[in-house]
């Protein structure tokens, strides 16, 4: 890679002309139509358990609108919605679970009409106990309500126990002169990505199906697809349409979503069309998994950690989804980027008859993180030391070990972001001016939050056979390039950067780059789009593509007597030539992490091939009358390795701050006796422009990872992982007051404000 060439990547320059005919020519599935096209719409349980008595559909079939009602007993292949365990049904079979759970489906000529047809399809209940709290759920007298005992792997209700043990934490906790205990709980978070979910499913020939739908992982559709509908993998094709945004909300769901389609698409052999309303949407799919964390935390005088001993309960819902996946990233995550010789996690999941959670950004960090980084303040408290000191001390550096046991040799630039952002923040001089603003203003009050975070980029120990990724290239005749991969775009700029390293591996303008929209018949299963994998994992494998094109095209330049650095201004006589001779000009790429190993018994081994890190400082204002919390100051600094397009990555950390800002400040949904109390969008606060800074300033340390592509790691998770823990401590520095739950709606900050400390 020549100089001048790593510093168009590096710099990030824009090249919004040839993106933009890549992404314009994306299409939402609910902008999709197809002849003699039907409407679907779902007959869901009003009850959070109960069992289904009978479903009589005739009231329904009798509407000259309706095609067909789709039950239980029409699934032509296993009625499973497969994910990590095989659990959750497509359609309800003898037990409802969550409220919102599909009974029963109608396809219909419009969707006025398949959703009125809803309320013909009568279904009798026997209503069941609820349990919808993880502590009660967990009692040995609490009613059973995970549906198969495989998905059980602790017994009863209890989906997931695991645990981490490193050194000796007694001798940890002995050897400390401070300790601090604390509890701390959070709760559920909405993805709200642009579209909601939804799935166009059109019947082929010889039985086969294809899939077009707004999702983060085509190739698990494939799969549960074909399990569903009893097909072969051949013959079921998925297509991913335009995704705004999705955050993890579009990784498992869309499964289900997709299953649904396929099953009235089957019986009606005519094309359905399937998409959720708003309301539906936020009442029915994942969210973030509420959770309860117990904490303690040992240091010296020094303020050196020791030991820490925590406790970690997510609530799962009714199904186990991906909940095993979010719980073991909590058990890594909970030490934090931090020091630590003594180390006790133990990290359950459990089953509750509430909505099935999943993955949210972040996925099971973010809920460990609110109490790691509080302990680190609380400690500096009692020990009467600088917060951002306190950090300095313990946090990782080459050769030190994480909490899993495993020594960080490489791309290590935790440290170097505290420097960077203190330094871009005026950590001393701010705090003084806070104080000073105190002092002056009994109306409002001002502070400062400090986080630290470390992340595992990928899959890691817990799935290492999904972190491998596909992509092919074509030389075409005219002398362009044709790409295709399997990972997506949401949003998050993946096309872009892949056009980058794709131009920059070949030696050629990006103009000529073109990628072609996902599609499950293209390219090999390349894993999810998830745990920010997609540039380091997709990028990886269209660096081998192009490596492997690039000795082609090269051995042509040279019978050609074309020198190699002229072959870009030659390529489409290379192209004629290689038509011409009947050479092949097609490849396929491959890549595949690092090994990476992970006891189970002991939660020790090499959890991940690479860490992200990053360090976010935020100062918010209070008003001490109507508890509203504002940010007014936001600095984040983050080290993803090498900074393939500095643009689009400073975009990533301001819209992650954005969600890390609602995370802590606003968002809930209220949970009664299994009923999520929310109504779409209307009572569901988002954050907005007004709600962040208004400089939110983001820079960069890029420890290179010799292994990632021109050195690049993960970036997209990370900066909702940082920013809410500042935020929430800023806001506890503020009222000098501990913080143990969110939402810090203006309610509970006012109520925090009137305690005693």
């Amino acid at each position: 890679m020549s100089a001048k060439q790593a510093t168009l990547i590096g710099a990030g320059i824009p090249r919004p002309d040839a993106v933009d005919k890549v992404l314009g020519e994306a299409r939402f599935a609910d902008d999709l139509t197809f002849p003699g096209m039907l409407h679907g719409a779902v007959v869901r349980s009003p009850h959070p358990h109960a069992r289904i008595v009978c479903i009589d559909p005739s009231g329904a079939l009798d509407d000259p609108d309706v095609a067909c009602v789709v039950t239980r007993d029409d699934v032509p292949g296993a009625n499973i919605v497969h994910v990590i365990y095989d659990d959750q049904p497509a359609l309800a079979h003898d037990t409802v679970r969550y409220l919102g759970e599909p009974v029963a489906l109608v396809a219909a000529t419009s969707r006025r009409a398949a959703k009125r047809a809803t309320g013909k399809v009568l279904v009798e209940y026997e209503e069941l106990p609820v349990v919808s709290d993880t502590l009660a759920a967990l009692k040995p007298d609490a009613p059973i309500i995970v549906a198969d005992p495989d998905a059980a792997e602790g017994g009863g209700n209890l989906f997931n126990a695991m645990v981490l043990r490193k050194g000796d934490v007694e001798r940890g906790f002995t050897e400390a002169d401070v300790i601090v205990e604390a509890e701390y709980e959070t709760g559920y978070q909405e993805h709200a990505y642009i579209e909601p979910q939804g799935a166009i499913a059109v019947p082929g020939e010889l039985g086969s199906i294809v899939i077009y739908a707004s999702m983060q992982c085509p190739f698990y559709v494939q799969n549960a697809v074909a399990k569903v509908m009893d097909l072969p993998l051949s013959k079921v094709r998925v297509v991913q349409t335009a995704t705004g945004g999705a955050f993890g909300g579009k990784e498992d769901v869309p499964s289900l979503i997709c299953s649904l389609a396929a099953l009235m698409s089957g019986k009606a052999r005519r094309p359905v069309k399937l998409v959720l309303d708003r309301g539906e949407d936020v009442l029915t799919t994942s969210k973030r998994h509420p959770s309860r964390v117990r904490y303690r935390t040992g240091a010296r005088s020094d303020g050196t950690l020791t030991a820490i001993e925590v406790d970690v309960v997510l609530n799962a819902g009714a199904y186990q989804t991906l909940s095993s996946a979010v719980l073991w990233r909590s058990l890594c995550t909970a030490a934090g980027p931090y020091r630590i010789p003594h180390v006790k996690v133990d990290a359950r999941s459990v089953a509750t008859n509430t909505v099935p959670n999943g993955a949210f950004r972040g996925f099971g960090s973010p809920q460990v993180i609110f109490p790691h980084e509080s302990q680190m303040d609380l400690l500096a408290e009692r020990l009467g030391m600088d917060r951002a000191e306190i950090r300095r001390r313990n946090l990782l550096r080459p050769g030190d070990r994480t909490s899993t046991d495993q020594v960080v040799k490489e791309s290590v630039g935790v440290l170097e972001t505290l420097e960077r952002a203190v330094e871009m923040a005026e950590w001393e001089d701010r705090l003084e001016r806070v104080e000073a603003f105190n002092a002056e203003h009994a109306d409002r009050q001002r502070g400062v939050g400090l986080s630290c975070v470390i992340y595992g980029v990928g899959l890691g120990g817990k799935a290492p056979f999904l972190d491998k990724a596909g992509a092919t290239m074509k030389l075409e005749a005219d002398g362009s390039i044709a790409m295709a991969v399997g990972t997506v775009e949401m949003g998050q700029g993946l096309t872009t950067v892949l056009l980058q390293v794709a131009a920059e591996s070949l030696g050629v303008p990006i103009e000529r780059v073109h990628l072609a929209p996902v599609d499950t018949s293209r390219v090999p299963d390349s894993g999810p789009t998830v745990a920010s994998r997609g540039t380091m994992m997709s990028g990886l494998a269209v660096l081998n593509a192009a490596r492997k094109l690039r000795e082609r095209i090269d051995a042509v330049a040279a019978e050609l007597g074309i020198p190699l650095d002229r072959v870009p201004e030659h390529l489409n006589e290379i192209a004629s030539t290689f038509w011409l001779r009947n050479l092949d000009p097609a490849v396929e790429g491959w890549a595949r992490t690092e090994p990476v190993s992970w006891d189970p018994e002991t939660g020790l081994g090499n959890a991940y091939p690479v860490y992200a890190y990053a360090t976010h400082v935020a100062e918010v204002e209070i008003d001490t009358a109507t508890g509203e919390a504002s940010v007014v100051d936001y600095v984040a600094v983050h080290d993803s390795g090498r900074i393939l397009n500095r643009t689009l990555a400073a975009g990533q950390v301001q819209g992650g701050v954005a969600q890390g800002i609602g995370f802590a400040l606003m968002e809930e949904i209220p949970q009664r006796d299994g009923r999520l109390i929310v109504n779409g969008l209307t009572t569901y606060r988002l954050p907005t422009a007004r709600d962040v800074a208004p400089d939110t300033r983001v820079d960069f340390i890029e420890a290179e990872f010799p292994s990632g592509p021109f050195g690049a790691k993960g970036l997209g998770e990370v900066p909702l992982m940082a920013a809410h823990a500042a935020v929430s401590r800023a806001v506890a520095h503020a009222l000098g007051k501990r913080i143990s739950a969110y939402p810090l709606s203006p309610q509970r900050v006012k109520q925090a404000n009137a305690t005693q400390r």
